[in-house]
């Protein structure tokens, strides 16, 4: 059984930043990429930012020099900094870790309004 669960959303004003956790536990024998996705209310699920094993990470354009993702491998935790958020940046964030499968957590929301 391997769980994935996310925590850290909230409300926060224009401009503000929040820092989102993901932990996957259980039987997870080797995690490749780790990666977060957001869904808007009337639009599709998106990837946010990705991050291999080795660190490389990848950006959506929308989130580029504003999030940063990292990730503790010994703890099979990933992380995703956002600053200056913007209104357009409210979803459910949902974490994603690939292992022999691609896992999902339930979703932290995040709304960002004055």
């Amino acid at each position: 059984q391997v769980r994935v669960v996310e925590s850290g959303g909230g409300l926060v004003q224009p401009g503000g930043s929040l820092r989102l956790s993901c932990a996957a536990s259980g039987s997870i024998f080797r995690i490749y990429d780790m990666a977060w996705h957001r869904q808007a209310p009337g639009k599709q699920r998106e990837l946010v930012a990705s991050i291999t094993s080795g660190g490389g990470t990848n950006y959506a354009d929308s989130v580029e020099g504003r999030f940063t993702i990292s990730r503790d491998n010994g703890k099979n935790i990933v992380y995703l900094q956002m600053n200056s958020l913007k209104p357009e940046d409210t979803a459910v964030y949902y974490c994603k870790v690939d292992g022999r499968r691609a896992y999902w957590g339930l979703g932290t929301q995040v709304t960002v309004s004055s």
